[in-house]
């Protein structure tokens, strides 16, 4: 059987065939697998997995799960574009599943977990990649923050709440917990859409202190307004944790900052200053640092404007830090990193998108996203990568790669194509994961030493 076809810029025809060969488009993902077997995945997920069945045709839930893992990766943003990946038998055989399943297989794993199943499976995992993360001398910034996923049927959660881009909308508003540095996730709770931004973060940073257990140090708490909360500032404070917050603009910090006599110039369109203050209800009075910036045409200006000093506008940071306000400043600008992994999340692995009727079904599927996010963050490091890339970049530059299955003897072997830059382009980071292992501490490695 074959068709032919004339090309749009030349009448050269075209002759359309069909092959029984085993083709894929995600050849490049052989060095995830690769990565996958070097830290133990398969042996790690099914070890935890709370789901168990007892049909004798039911696929394994941790290869279910997996299964759901390669479909985020391959750009699927609904349970009904797994579906796209099940005449890939090439794609199969490259991570041993000896069939993709459905959608509905897929959505009938994670309708199964219940709180406690969630809980079970996914403490271990995270405590698993924990013990991977390399260790920083000055520690890591722990940076805060809450989104919004918009809901469009009956899911339970779904509420009325914030939602700057379609008001009235039911959403969730999950609260996400990320170590800068790292481009890691180290905690996630999806919480109903009525919730504020700050509502139970007192508790959510506990859990998320207990995941580090001691290992890793943190240098500084980041968070912006919606997390300005006399409970949380003595949490931090009881913990002896650092931290930067965006202070909200009250009467009496715009009566504060409008009265700050000493300011010292960053450049020709900022100043810093400080002042402390107790405010009503606070048990003691604690330092702000105030930015001014000039207004400029040609510039968008974050900060709030005050009558009382026309031509700029103003930002209040609490603080329990030392340093110096222009340090201080600068050094919670990097927290901006936070709004690009959330972006990543939602536009790149369409954390968002994948939604269930029940609740911790919801969850379950918004923390197996969480946990691809931290293992591509992680194959990166493992890789050799010089620096960090998103992963559309990666599924694009590293993962898509046509390829064809063939045999030798007995043995599979995957041809890369060659114009998509196949083996060759990627030895390297064959190379490196190929000497990847779980990383030594320092005081551990002195110990050796000697």
């Amino acid at each position: 059987m074959q068709r032919e076809i004339t090309p749009i810029w030349n009448r050269k025809k075209v002759v359309l065939r069909q092959t029984r060969r085993a083709v894929t488009p995600w050849g490049g993902l052989s060095l995830f697998v690769e990565f996958l077997g070097r830290i133990g995945f398969a042996e790690r997920v099914s070890e935890h997995m709370p789901v168990r069945l007892s049909s004798p045709n039911a696929m394994e839930p941790a290869q279910t799960w997996t299964a759901f893992l390669v479909s985020v990766l391959a750009g699927a943003r609904r349970f009904a574009h797994a579906g796209m990946l099940r005449g890939d038998e090439a794609l199969q055989q490259l991570w041993g599943i000896a069939r993709f399943p459905t959608d509905d297989t897929i959505r009938n794993l994670f309708k199964r977990f219940s709180q406690g199943a969630v809980v079970r499976f996914f403490e271990p995992l995270w405590e698993w990649q924990m013990e991977r993360l390399p260790e920083r001398t000055e520690g890591y910034s722990l940076d805060l923050d809450s989104t919004v996923f918009e809901r469009y049927g009956k899911q339970e959660g779904a509420r009325r709440g914030y939602n700057p881009r379609k008001p009235g909308r039911a959403s969730h508003h999950p609260l996400l917990a990320v170590l800068g540095e790292a481009y890691f996730v180290l905690h996630g709770w999806l919480r109903s859409g009525n919730c504020s931004s700050s509502r139970g973060v007192v508790e959510f940073l506990k859990e998320a202190l207990a995941r580090l257990g001691g290992r890793q140090r943190i240098r500084v708490v980041r968070a912006d307004s919606g997390f300005f909360d006399q409970e949380l500032l003595n949490f931090l404070e009881e913990r002896e944790l650092p931290y930067i917050i965006v202070g909200r603009m009250t009467k009496w910090l715009r009566r504060e900052a409008a009265q700050v006599g000493e300011w010292e110039r960053l450049d020709e369109n900022y100043w810093a200053g400080e002042f402390r203050l107790q405010l009503f209800g606070w048990d003691r009075a604690r330092r702000f640092v105030v930015v001014r910036e000039r207004l400029r045409e040609e510039k968008h200006s974050p900060g709030r404007r005050l009558l009382e000093v026309p031509g700029y506008t103003f930002r209040l940071l609490v603080t329990s830090c030392t340093g110096l306000p222009a340090e201080l400043w600068r050094d919670y600008n990097k927290r901006a990193d936070v709004e690009k992994r959330i972006e990543e999340l939602k536009y790149d692995l369409a954390a968002d998108d994948f939604c269930l009727r029940q609740f911790f079904a919801t969850e379950a599927v918004f923390c197996s996203i969480l946990m691809l996010f931290n293992l591509l963050a992680e194959f990166q490091r493992a890789s050799g990568m010089k620096s960090y890339r998103q992963p559309a970049t990666l599924r694009m530059r590293v993962f898509l790669c046509g390829a064809i299955a063939g045999r030798a003897g007995h043995r599979l072997v995957l041809h890369l194509s060659q114009a998509w830059g196949g083996l060759a382009q990627r030895k390297p980071l064959f190379d490196s994961l190929s000497a990847y292992g779980r990383p030594t501490s320092p005081k551990l490695a002195c110990e050796t030493n000697i």
